[in-house]
């Protein structure tokens, strides 16, 4: 993303928040979070201090990049846009002679002014303000006024102590501040879908930790350093995201040794399920998330889903359930995971996959099946050796930190 400051010297970065403005009494809450997401993405930069009102948060760069800095805000959740914006004095001939120093040097033909009077006391209406401002530019520089597709337009905000002026908008992540909403487990893959659904969580407010079921000697290393990277991907919405390797061969060959090979992919996904459960357990997880599409594949039938389900009573959320393949591909290369996800390593879903697998299984067949082998020391066994691993957006932050 590459921003233009026109050689004026932006010393603000004025945010506004999304969906915050409709949440009532929880609101400061809301932007409470949100102000500590935002300091600890922006943490590289300690020249930066904050200021917070009920309805905008304002960020002082001390000569900080706001190129940089805007590139880090635009990925954190709970801000609905932003503005670079210059603070002066809330008086008419400050607001005048820095407006038309914006308005000359601007690469423009036609501008606008809209005032946004905060501080009813000003002693003139909005109306007045857009006029008074408007004339000197009129005057000394060749731009007209064009009120409705205007080459530049300057925004005036005026507060009782300051006013701000900006001439752009920038679009942020929308959302939830991430941590409003708890923390869920995602079903982490090295496919296209997985990554997607731990964005959309994480976009409602949701902190998200990961899981992987990794199964050596049939899947290599490779495999596991792609889902580590789509983590590191994901992790720059978030600040820090830990990965848990689950090691899932022997479980794995026990299912298909023991089980009809068109439950095996049943199987095996109850059985994920089941460990995901324990592992919410210890990380405090409210759900657990995985990337299910309706209809995508024979383990992803609605009869499928609520065979899978019976294994647990804690939410299972499926983000991208309800969209195609299509929609989801293109949200991946929005996000930047798409290039990662089809990189050629297989997982553990795909290196055993039945040629028949069933497409309605039955809970009760499912159950008989499993009670042909000793699944719970499996389980246990696979819960004991799992292999923590933090990932940062820079492999070279502090690996001690934990923001959630």
């Amino acid at each position: 993303m590459t921003m233009v400051q026109n050689k004026i010297e932006y010393n603000h970065i004025l945010v506004r928040f999304g969906e915050l403005s409709t949440k009532g009494k929880n609101k400061k809450d809301f932007i409470k979070r949100l102000l500590v997401n935002v300091k600890n993405a922006l943490r590289a930069y300690p020249h930066l201090t904050y200021e917070r009102t009920h309805d905008r948060l304002y960020i002082l760069l001390h000569g900080e990049d706001a190129d940089k800095v805007a590139e880090i805000l635009s990925h954190v959740f709970g801000i609905s846009s932003f503005s670079f914006a210059i603070r002066v004095d809330s008086n008419i001939e400050h607001i005048k002679e820095m407006s038309l120093r914006i308005a000359k040097q601007a690469d423009a033909k036609t501008f606008k002014i809209d005032t946004k009077r905060s501080d009813k006391r000003f002693p003139m209406i909005s109306d007045e303000i857009n006029r008074a401002v408007a004339g000197p530019i009129l005057k000394q520089t060749d731009l007209k006024v064009d009120v409705k597709h205007p080459d530049l337009k300057i925004q005036i905000e005026i507060h009782e102590q300051d006013t701000y002026l900006m001439t752009g908008r920038i679009g942020g992540a929308g959302g939830y501040p991430i941590g409003v909403g708890g923390k869920a487990l995602i079903m982490l893959s090295g496919g296209i879908d997985s990554p997607v659904a731990a964005y959309l969580t994480m976009k409602r407010g949701v902190a998200i930790e990961c899981i992987h079921y990794a199964s050596p000697p049939y899947t290599s290393d490779r495999a596991k350093e792609k889902v580590l990277e789509l983590a590191r991907l994901v992790s720059r919405y978030q600040g820090h995201v830990r990965v848990h390797i689950v090691p899932f061969t022997e479980l794995q060959l026990a299912i298909y040794q023991n089980c009809d090979e068109s439950y095996a992919i049943t199987i095996m996904r109850r059985m994920m399920v089941r460990i995901a459960q324990r592992l919410s357990e210890q990380i405090h997880a409210l759900a657990i998330v995985n990337g299910e599409s309706i209809g995508q594949v024979a383990s992803q039938t609605l009869e499928s889903m609520l065979c899978i389900n019976d294994v647990t009573c804690m939410p299972v959320i499926r983000p991208v359930c309800t969209m195609d393949k299509l929609e989801i591909i293109q949200l991946a290369k929005q996000i930047g995971t798409y290039e990662t996800s089809i990189l050629p390593f297989e997982d553990c879903c795909t290196i055993f996959t039945p040629q028949n697998p069933v497409t309605k299984p039955s809970i009760a067949k499912a159950v008989k099946m499993e009670q042909r082998f000793d699944y719970e020391s499996l389980l246990t066994s696979c819960v004991d050796q799992i292999e923590h691993i933090d990932i940062y957006p820079n492999k070279e932050q502090d690996e001690n930190e934990d923001l959630f």
